[in-house]
């Protein structure tokens, strides 16, 4: 075979690798940064393609979108405009877990996020495939990259967002093959120049179920899943207008006794069961396999039927995820309820592919060791569109900071779930595909879907990703909640006879004493509009406004507790460490600490005290240790 002529293909500050949901929002965060961008994508057609679940947010998932829109990313305005059904998940719960989920037209979503890409000043989209990291001769610095034919694209910074791409392989069975996702070819070269950069690879497993045509499908018996009636969107720029789209539903069914059959029957055959794949997949979406043999006092499972658009017939099927043979899936589907006759247009398959520990990661996302090399998505060991999204901005972000040489953006756990995703990442890594979740975040009840904007506006602002119009619009709605909060304090209530009386009627206890319009709304069993009666020269505010207003009253008492801890967590968080020191010369601490936070290399005091196998005896010689080199110095 003759030799690839490398080529000088062009210059660039940015050059980003890879154009799924990470890679494309660090791409459009760079170029509207002012920073000249190349993004890289193996096929044009799978630019963000939703090779798994057709639909955007979800518990956890919708407080990062919400938070990547606050910031000036693009995935929340891209589902507002080509969402088929939206839903508001969790709304029996507090607002702390109140989760946005929209099902989206997978191709419109592509196509719409296309449109934006290829007119975005500064980007250059570009098929590809990148063969090699190229960097200086120490292997300190990045310099570019070079593609399978021959060219070479300098770049000052290069992010990798390479999703599932990596030495990609499907399994059905004992079947196995190369492949990417959905049919895409892998990237089956790159791995070696990171082996080549001293950066160790694992091996992690995602999956898909089947997709089938509506016509075969027997809705009958199922229970239909409708979307809201009322929207709410994901971007703060849709936040005062009506989304008025045509849903379309969902439905609800069940796996049956007789699936359950056919899959211990077969299990020996399944590639998991088989030994035949080394990854690990994600625990909090298990196939079809794992659940029933992990559950087997369960006699059925929930399937959801969900539609991939308005310009297919393809139906996914949520729930029965499998690496079974062919064979034996289309027996299995058969038996769940409403797909008796089912006609199956894509198998069922596990993927496996490359990642890389973000333990080798600062919080910025950028390598360790070297410079202008950043990660992000599905190659740092997360799952799911939304985490590869929020890792896709800050990377981005933070190529473009560094051109400029400024200081990196680093969102903290008590700022953003984008902040804990990436802390948990970088701090704790995982052995497999990590998804975000509410529980994750333990400062959740000030991290809310509804406040993002509220408290990430101001940074994308300064650091140019928020524009003019925008940023009026968040100070309009920022402004006019803390002038209700004011007035509602400000308004008193008398405990007369017609007051008590309308108290009562309103299924409220009399009043003895007078109070402000803000400590009735306070009370459990009354809301903002309750109190209208009382309050009858009111401005008539619009829905967003009234729902922050409510919640900031009503949880007033958690959220100072909360902020309280947050100081405290913040205390910790200041107190830098060296990324350069080497901890056993630190002789108070025990072995295991010294050798994790030798590999960690923590940036603070907070970042160390959760490292896994770092004791509270270990943090505390670590503070007596910075008390010691302060009085010397």
């Amino acid at each position: 075979m003759a030799k690839v002529r490398e080529y000088y293909a062009g210059e660039y500050d940015v050059v980003v690798v890879g154009a799924g949901h990470a890679g494309t929002e660090a791409a459009l965060a760079a170029a509207r940064m002012g920073k000249k961008t190349l993004l890289l994508c193996i096929n044009l057609d799978s630019l963000v393609a939703m090779s798994c679940n057709p639909n955007i947010g979800g518990t956890g998932k919708g407080h990062l979108v919400r938070e990547i829109d606050a910031l000036g990313g693009e995935m929340a305005k891209n589902i507002d405009r080509t969402f088929i059904q939206s839903k508001m998940l969790n709304t029996s719960k507090g607002p702390a877990v109140h989760s946005l989920r929209a099902q989206a037209d997978k191709r419109e979503y592509h196509e719409s996020m296309k449109r934006v890409v290829e007119n975005q000043e500064n980007l250059y989209l570009r098929q590809g495939e990148a063969v090699e990291i190229l960097t200086n001769e120490d292997k300190t610095k990045v310099t570019g990259i070079k593609t399978k034919t021959g060219a070479i694209y300098t770049g000052k910074t290069v992010v990798l967002a390479t999703g599932t791409y990596l030495k990609g392989r499907v399994f059905m069975g004992e079947i196995n093959y190369e492949s990417g996702p959905d049919g895409f070819q892998p990237a089956n070269l790159l791995s070696e120049s990171l082996k080549e950069l001293n950066i160790d690879l694992m091996r992690l497993k995602t999956g898909t179920p089947a997709r089938v045509l509506r016509s075969s499908i027997n809705f009958e018996g199922m229970e239909i899943q409708k979307g809201d009636d009322v929207v709410v969107p994901f971007s703060f720029d849709n936040i005062d207008k009506e989304m008025d789209v045509e849903q379309v539903d969902c439905h609800l069914t069940y796996t049956t006794p007789k699936c359950h059959e056919i899959i211990r029957e077969n299990i020996n055959r399944s590639a998991l069961f088989l030994g035949d794949i080394e990854g690990v997949g994600p625990r909090y979406c298990p196939s079809i396999e794992d659940k029933v043999m992990r559950f087997a006092d369960k006699e059925k499972h929930q399937v959801f039927i969900e539609p991939e658009g308005l310009s297919t017939d393809e139906m996914y099927i949520q729930g029965v995820s499998s690496s079974l043979p062919e064979e034996v899936q289309i027996e299995l589907y058969k038996k769940v309820l409403g797909l008796e006759d089912c006609h199956i247009t894509r198998s069922a398959y596990a993927i496996e592919y490359d990642a890389i520990s973000a333990t080798v990661l600062k919080r910025s996302l950028e390598h360790m060791e070297i410079e202008g090399l950043y990660f992000a998505g599905q190659i740092n060991g997360s799952s799911g569109y939304e985490e590869a999204a929020g890792q896709g901005l800050i990377a981005g972000i933070n190529a473009a900071l560094e051109v400029d040489g400024k200081e990196p953006l680093i969102l903290d756990r008590s700022e953003a779930y984008i902040g804990v995703l990436i802390d948990d990442l970088v701090t704790k890594g995982t052995r497999e595909p990590y998804r975000m979740m509410t529980a994750r975040a333990e400062y959740r009840l000030t991290l809310r879907q509804d406040n993002a904007d509220i408290r990430l506006t101001e940074i994308g602002r300064e650091i140019g990703l928020v524009d003019d119009e925008r940023y009026d619009r968040y100070l309009y709605r920022k402004e006019r909640i803390e002038k209700e909060l004011k007035r509602l304090k400000k308004i008193r209530i008398t405990p007369t006879k017609e007051n008590n009386d309308l108290l009562e009627s309103l299924g409220s206890t009399a009043i003895r004493n007078v109070v402000t319009l803000e400590e009735l709304i306070r009370r459990p069993e009354f809301n903002y509009e309750m109190v209208k009666d009382f309050d009858p020269n009111r401005e008539e505010l619009r829905r967003d406004i009234v729902e922050e207003v409510e919640i900031e009253i009503k949880y007033e008492g958690y959220i100072k507790k909360q902020g309280i801890q947050i100081n405290q967590f913040k205390k910790l968080e200041n107190k830098k460490l060296d990324l350069n020191f080497d901890y056993k010369e630190i002789s108070g601490l025990r072995l295991e600490a010294q050798e994790k936070l030798n590999q960690i290399k923590p940036e603070s005091i907070g970042q160390a005290s959760r490292i896994t196998g770092v004791s509270p005896a270990d943090i505390n010689v670590l503070l007596i240790y910075l008390e010691q080199l302060r009085r010397m110095k």
